[in-house]
């Protein structure tokens, strides 16, 4: 027989709290002045290798099926209608300008970098490197973090631009050579109706999503406790507390931008 165990709100309602101001100490710690700037640079040019190229290869995949299936499904819902055909070029630029490179891509880089980046730094925690560092008088917040979360905003928006790029080319492969419209109709769809207001957006979203993705990672990794089962639970929670936020700061960049 069960037992259903109900949470207090309270009681949650204050773990929230808690978790949100020892998050907040250590972004302040985290983005503090550097003792040394040598040493910061050579680590953030590390983690910008780790995070565009190790995940460029699986943003082209993604961005490219996209773009295909996108041209597809609205080539299959304008059959028989009287729309044009190449607003099929338009709404696949649009779709995945505003909205489905930067989520998506941000999304996918949650599971890959920031599980690593909370594997990485827990081990570290559990190990008692942190704590062998903060006895030799190391920031180990800001060495740690701050290389992670500069690489990611200087990187990650890279990796959502190319994939918005791969993606449009998707949709050309997938609706020109089937035979689905012209290439001068593609073109002219991709060509009508732009926006520059659209690509703003996607790199405000870009960034956000990095700083997000990147911060909660490195929070769950760096106050990690207990031994294999814990850090497994921390690489699991950055993942899915990082999407919920990038979800929700989705929702409110679009309510704010448009």
């Amino acid at each position: 027989m069960g037992f259903l165990i109900r949470q207090n709100p309270k009681d949650m309602n204050l773990k929230i709290l808690y978790h949100f101001g020892r998050y907040v100490l250590m972004l302040g710690t985290a983005l503090g002045r550097p003792e040394n700037w040598r040493m910061y640079y050579k680590e953030t040019m590390r983690q910008m290798n780790d995070i565009g190229v190790g995940s460029l290869i699986i943003v082209a995949l993604i961005s490219i099926f996209i773009g295909a299936v996108t041209a597809i499904q609205f080539a299959y819902q304008l059959d028989g209608t009287l729309v044009p055909r190449y607003y099929i070029g338009y709404i696949v630029r649009d779709s995945t300008i505003i909205e489905l490179a930067p989520t998506i891509t941000c999304l996918v880089l949650a599971g890959k970098v920031g599980s690593n980046m909370a594997a990485e730094i827990g081990g570290m925690r559990q190990k008692e490197h942190i704590d062998a560092m903060e006895i030799m008088g190391v920031n180990t917040a800001s060495y740690l973090l701050r290389p992670k979360i500069l690489a990611a905003l200087i990187v990650i928006p890279m990796l959502v631009a190319i994939g918005a790029f791969v993606s449009i080319m998707g949709g050309y492969l997938a609706s020109v050579p089937t035979g689905l419209m012209s290439d001068a109709e593609y073109v002219q769809g991709v060509r009508s109706f732009f926006l520059q207001k659209n690509v703003r957006m996607m790199f405000v979203k870009a960034i956000v999503f990095a700083f997000i993705l990147t911060s909660v990672s490195c929070y769950q990794g760096y106050y990690v406790k207990g031994g294999s089962i814990e850090l497994g639970r921390a690489s699991t929670n950055a993942v899915v507390f990082s999407d919920i936020l990038i979800l929700l700061a989705d929702y409110l960049i679009a309510v704010l931008l448009t």
